[in-house]
């Protein structure tokens, strides 16, 4: 929601991450403690037990299961009125006018065929295909494609049914009539380590199988910092568009991933391609192969990682929790007691950590479970307890504001004149001022009339026109109620406080701002 510039920025370089529609390997090794050997002596280089001298025998027993998947759908096309129409006309009067009498104007929308390609892995002998969902989803990320075709390595063609598919996760299981089938089991991706050795088979740019080999080069690594399933297993396998849906299989042969995504600023594998673990995927089909929906646990709650802006403000290490911004009301947190500002430091007893979320933590959790969360609440450390629930569908997510709480209601108080606070200029909300910011007429808070493009509130990326809902977990609603917040937080030695801020109609957001130069 806030964006900062300026030399805070850490990289300098941009990447994209895309969803794929669509190496050399090296180790090295150094000798026994204290003893001379040069890094690339031969005793050193040499490959320990296990390790493959060729991957050739692997890949063509594994090759058979691994699918290639080809879609097709109809798409609207945008139709543009002819520029030449009425210069032809004043030649033949006799052509058809433009208005709404037109026969052809009449008829259906103009639509095109589209289709993609991508990849999938047979899961039984009687023909059950994992794929990914983004390759069987609409167009316009609604319903699915028209048709789905499956071919095999030997150049059969089926045509497969779309047994179930799960947005959330990105997976989807599809079905072809066959027989003795040749198939893969999933593997224990819990037992993967950093620096195994995996290979990946896919359909890169509709080239045909590929194989390709790497080692696993992190895990559980998160992209999108929220989510059940934001935790990959990364490799520098070449994996390229097309290669999604496609299998990461271990030296043993089993499944341990789907390759799904990619980190690049090309579009073009840059050595940083991502799978969805098994131990995530496997619950996902299973459920769908029963004909259910994954279940997944829910808190009801807008969340905030406790990063380097936000930590200095609560007086807590970066890294160690994430902050409640808004509760669904009356949903399980909101019944738990849980309270906006709260933070989160553990799930049952496991910490909260950037590779080990809340949202992960909890949509694991078995529904109906009462689960302990260390909180934070005005400095002092609790415990309270939550029943988790059922997590919605996206769409009801989507009817529920994405997920994100409702604007508390704020006690009642005089006004005051505008003040000046943190590089702000500040201002009563009045209803012109809420219409004009497009604020809900629900908001309550102190709205920014302008901003000190020198002040450290700038470069957190406050705007004019941003609302101020409370200074460190205190609701406020006149200027002079931030001023004083600021004031009382300098007399206890802080060095920034915490700004819950609306924009529009966006859900709210903690923003730390540094008050150490004031």
């Amino acid at each position: 929601m806030f964006s900062k510039e300026s030399g805070k920025v850490r990289y300098a370089y941009g990447v994209a991450m895309a969803l794929l529609l669509g190496g050399s390997v090296f180790s090295l090794a150094t000798g026994q403690a204290g003893a001379q050997v040069a890094q690339n002596a031969p005793s050193a280089m040499a490959p320990r037990a296990g390790a493959p001298m060729s991957f050739a025998d692997l890949a063509a027993r594994l090759q058979p299961a691994v699918v290639n998947i080809s879609t097709k759908q109809r798409v609207p096309v945008r139709t543009q009125a002819d520029p030449f129409e009425e210069f032809f006309r004043r030649f033949d009067p006799t052509l058809p006018p433009s208005g709404g009498n037109n026969q052809q104007q009449q008829q259906q929308p103009r639509t095109r065929e589209a289709g993609s390609l991508g990849s999938g892995f047979i899961i039984s002998p009687d023909g059950y295909v994992v794929t990914n969902n983004h390759l069987v989803q609409g167009a316009n990320g609604n319903g699915t494609v028209d048709s789905v075709t499956v071919i095999t390595t030997d150049r059969k063609e089926y045509t497969a049914r779309i047994v179930g598919r799960d947005d959330t996760s990105d997976l989807a299981l599809l079905k072809i009539e066959g027989r003795n089938l040749p198939y893969v089991r999933w593997g224990d991706s819990t037992q993967a380590r950093v620096g195994d050795w995996i290979v990946a088979i896919g359909n890169p740019y509709g080239l045909g199988g590929t194989v390709t080999a790497g080692i696993i080069s992190a895990l559980h690594r998160g992209i999108t910092g929220s989510g059940a399933y934001d935790r990959y297993i990364q490799t520098d396998a070449a994996i390229n568009m097309g290669n999604s849906g496609g299998p990461m299989f271990d030296l043993n042969g089993n499944v341990i991933g789907i390759n799904s995504a990619l980190i690049s600023p090309t579009g073009a594998s840059v050595g940083i391609g991502l799978a969805i673990p098994a131990e995530l995927a496997k619950p996902v089909i299973d459920s769908l192969m029963k004909g259910q929906r994954p279940q997944r646990g829910y808190l009801g709650v807008g969340l905030q990682p406790l990063d380097e802006n936000l930590a200095p403000s609560l007086g807590l290490p970066k890294d160690s929790g994430e902050i409640v911004r808004s509760i669904v009301s009356g949903g399980p947190a909101d019944r738990g007691g849980l309270q906006q500002g709260d933070v989160i430091l553990s799930v049952g007893g496991q910490p909260v950590t950037p590779e080990q979320t809340v949202s992960y933590l909890i949509a694991n959790t078995q529904v109906g479970r009462k689960v302990p969360l260390e909180i934070i609440r005005g400095g002092r450390r609790q415990t309270v307890t939550v029943t988790v629930g059922e997590r919605p569908t996206e769409q009801e997510l989507a009817q529920l504001g994405g997920g994100q709480g409702q604007t508390p209601q704020q006690p009642g108080g005089g006004t005051a004149a505008p003040q000046r606070a943190l590089g702000l200029s500040l201002a009563p909300l009045t209803p012109d001022l809420a219409r004009a910011a497009n604020l809900p007429a629900t908001a309550h808070g102190v709205i920014i009339t302008a901003v000190d493009a020198n002040s450290d509130a700038s470069d957190e990326g406050l705007q004019r026109g941003d609302l101020i809902v409370s200074v460190n977990n205190v609701l406020v609603r006149t200027p002079a109620d931030v001023v004083g917040a600021v004031d009382a937080a300098k007399r206890s030695g802080r060095t920034s406080v915490l700004l819950l801020v609306k924009r529009g109609n966006s859900p709210e957001a903690f923003v730390g701002v540094d008050i150490s130069g004031q």
